[in-house]
C-alpha cells in the first residue's frame, strides 16, 4: 500500500490496520522520522564508540561536564494526580485479554508493553495499537473460545505504554526508502491516536522509556515529545515519561536524565533484568567482570544494592517516583507448596523494596497484585508515596556500582543448562509470536533471555571453570545444547513439528557460539521472525 511518494507500508493485511495507519497518522510519523532519525542514528554511533572505549579499559563514571546538574537544586515538574500513587504496577504485552485483566487487576498502573514482552510481528504491533485505542476508548472486549467475555471494570489502572528501544527499527514502514525507528513508530502512533482522549478523560499520555544509555538519549525523547505536543495541539508538558534505568551507563546519568525530561519526567524504574544484561554486555571482554549463575545475582548482592540505593536517592532528591523491579514469578495453582514458597520470596522482595524507600513495584501476574499492595500498604499507609524519604545514605560514589563480586557465587553445569534451556524455549516461543513465556514458574521475556544467552557467551569467552571443575568451552556448550534440545523435544512430543524449534536452535548457536557478541538477540531474531 502506498500512501504518498515518501511513505510505504510494506504489508497491510492486519485486521483494522486502516484504523491505525490512517493518512493523518502516517503524515505525523513522517514528520517524526524526518526531524529525529538523524539524531537517533548519531546516538547509536555514540553507543558503539563508547563500547570500544570500555573494551579498551575505560570505566563508567559520573560526567565531568554535568557536575552542576548533579549538584544543582532543582526538581522535576509536578506529577499528575493519577501518577501520585504507584505502589503496584502490573506489566504485560499489548495483547487484548492480558490488557483487560491487567487494567482490572487492582494495580495502580498498567504498563502496556510494546517492547520486551511482545514478539514484534507486524500483526502483534498493529493489533497492539488497535488494543490501545480500544482500551483508551473503554470499548475493549475479548471473547474466549469458552464464550467467556472480558470487559473493563468501572475503575481501572492508569495506563502507561512502553515503546520499543532506540536501537530497533520497524521494517514494515519505509520512509524515504529507510525503515522507520520502532521507538518513533510506537510512541508516535500512541500519542497521535490517544493523547487527546486520555487528557479529556482526566488522565494523560504516559510512557515508559526503555534501554536508554545516557542523558542525550533522554534529550532526544524530550524533543520528540515537545514536537508531538505542538503538532497535535496538546498542552505543553502533558506527556509524562518514566525512564527505566536498565543499563549500567544510564545508572551514572540518573540526575542528567531526569534533568533533560524535567518538565515531563514522572520517575525512574529499576529495570533489574536488563541492568544485569547490560553489565555482562558492556564488560563482556573483562575477565574480572564474569558473573555467576543467574539465580545467584539477587537484588541483595552489593552492586545491585548500590544501584537501587542510588536510584531511590536520586529520584527523591528531585521529586520523582522510584519504582522497583519486576517480580517474575507466575503463580502455580496446581502445586500449593511450591506456590507458597515462591510467594514468600515475592513478599520478601517487595518488603525489601518498600523499606528501602521505593514508591512502588512491578509484578507480572494479576495474582501478585494483592501481595504487592499489601506489603506497600503496610509501609505507606494513607500516603501515596515515599518522596519524603531522601535516602541521604545512598552512595554517591561509582565504586560500589562497579564492584561486581557476588559473595559465594559460582558457575555450575546446572546453571549453564538452565540458561540454554530458557534461551531455547523462549526463542522458540518468540519466533511463533509470543514474547512473554512462563518457564519453570517464571515469566521470561527478552530481558531475562538476554541474561541467559549472554552469560553463556561470556563464560566461553573467558574459559570459566564450573563448580565441578569443567571448563566452559564451545565444545561443552555445543554438547549441552544438543542434550537440552533433545530433552525439550522429548517433552514437547507430537507438538514438536508445529513449533519453531530448529530455528530457535540455530539462533541459540549464533548467539552463544559466535566469536563476536551480538548486541541484542532481537536483531538476528527479527530476520527469522516473519
Amino acid at each position: 500500500m502506498e500512501v504518498d511518494a515518501d511513505i510505504h507500508i510494506l504489508e497491510n493485511s492486519v485486521v483494522r490496520a486502516d484504523e491505525v495507519l490512517t493518512p493523518e497518522a502516517l503524515s505525523f510519523l513522517s514528520g517524526l522520522h524526518h526531524l529525529f532519525e538523524g539524531e537517533r542514528e548519531q546516538l547509536l554511533r555514540v553507543r558503539d564508540e563508547r563500547q570500544v572505549r570500555i573494551t579498551a579499559g575505560e570505566q563508567p563514571a559520573f560526567l565531568v561536564g554535568t557536575q552542576e546538574i548533579r549538584e544543582g537544586d532543582w526538581l522535576i515538574a509536578p506529577t499528575p494526580p493519577d501518577l501520585q500513587d504507584r505502589r503496584c504496577e502490573i506489566t504485560g504485552p499489548v495483547e487484548r485479554k492480558m490488557m483487560i485483566n491487567a487494567l482490572n487487576s487492582g494495580a495502580r498502573v498498567f504498563m502496556a508493553d510494546l517492547e520486551d514482552s511482545l514478539s514484534p510481528t507486524w500483526e502483534n504491533i498493529v493489533q497492539g495499537h488497535v488494543n490501545l485505542i480500544d482500551a483508551v476508548a473503554r470499548t475493549i472486549e475479548f471473547s474466549s473460545p469458552e464464550a467467556k467475555v472480558y470487559r473493563l471494570a468501572e475503575h481501572t489502572a492508569t495506563l502507561m505504554v512502553r515503546p520499543r528501544g532506540w536501537h530497533l527499527q520497524e521494517s514494515h514502514i519505509a520512509i524515504g526508502g529507510k525503515p522507520m525507528s520502532a521507538s518513533l513508530f510506537d510512541a508516535g502512533l500512541f500519542l497521535f491516536h490517544n493523547a487527546r482522549q486520555l487528557l479529556d478523560a482526566g488522565s494523560g499520555p504516559y510512557l515508559y522509556l526503555a534501554k536508554l544509555e545516557g542523558h542525550l538519549e533522554a534529550r532526544l525523547w524530550n524533543d520528540v515529545f515537545s514536537y508531538a505536543e505542538g503538532r497535535l495541539g496538546l498542552p505543553n508538558g502533558c506527556v509524562k515519561a518514566t525512564v527505566l534505568i536498565e543499563t549500567i551507563l544510564a545508572a551514572f546519568e540518573m540526575d542528567e536524565i531526569l534533568f533533560e525530561l524535567r518538565s515531563r519526567a514522572a520517575g525512574l524504574n529499576a529495570g533489574r533484568w536488563d541492568y544485569i544484561f547490560s553489565i555482562i554486555k558492556k564488560f563482556r571482554n573483562s575477565p574480572d567482570c564474569v558473573l555467576p549463575d543467574r539465580a545467584e545475582i539477587t537484588m541483595t548482592v552489593p552492586f545491585m544494592r548500590a544501584y537501587t540505593d542510588r536510584l531511590i536517592r536520586t529520584c527523591h532528591h528531585r521529586g520523582a517516583h522510584a519504582i522497583g523491579g519486576m517480580s517474575a514469578y507466575v503463580p502455580n495453582r496446581r502445586d500449593r507448596e511450591l506456590n507458597e514458597s515462591a510467594l514468600v520470596r515475592v513478599r520478601e522482595d517487595k518488603e525489601r523494596e518498600s523499606t528501602d524507600g521505593f514508591d512502588g513495584t512491578w509484578v507480572a501476574h494479576p495474582d501478585l497484585v494483592q501481595v504487592a499492595n499489601k506489603v506497600f500498604d503496610g509501609v505507606l499507609g494513607s500516603r501515596p508515596n515515599q518522596l519524603h524519604r531522601h535516602r541521604e545514605d545512598g552512595s554517591v560514589k561509582p565504586e560500589p556500582m562497579l564492584d561486581l563480586k557476588v559473595p559465594g557465587g559460582s558457575v555450575t553445569e546446572n546453571g549453564l543448562r538452565a540458561n540454554l534451556s530458557v534461551t531455547l524455549q523462549y526463542l522458540e516461543s518468540w519466533l511463533r509470536g509470543n514474547g512473554a513465556v512462563t518457564i519453570n514458574s517464571l515469566m521470561e521475556d527478552a530481558a531475562t533471555a538476554e541474561i541467559a544467552r549472554s552469560q553463556i557467551w561470556q563464560w566461553i569467552r573467558h574459559g570459566v571453570h564450573t563448580e565441578s571443575g569443567a571448563v566452559v568451552t564451545r565444545e561443552l556448550v555445543s554438547r549441552l545444547t544438543a542434550e537440552e534440545f533433545d530433552r525439550i523435544r522429548s517433552v514437547v512430543g507430537v507438538n514438536y513439528s508445529q513449533g519453531r524449534w530448529v530455528d530457535a536452535l540455530e539462533l541459540v548457536k549464533q548467539l552463544t557460539l559466535s566469536p563476536d557478541f551480538v548486541e541484542f538477540l532481537t536483531l538476528p531474531g527479527l530476520q527469522m521472525l516473519e
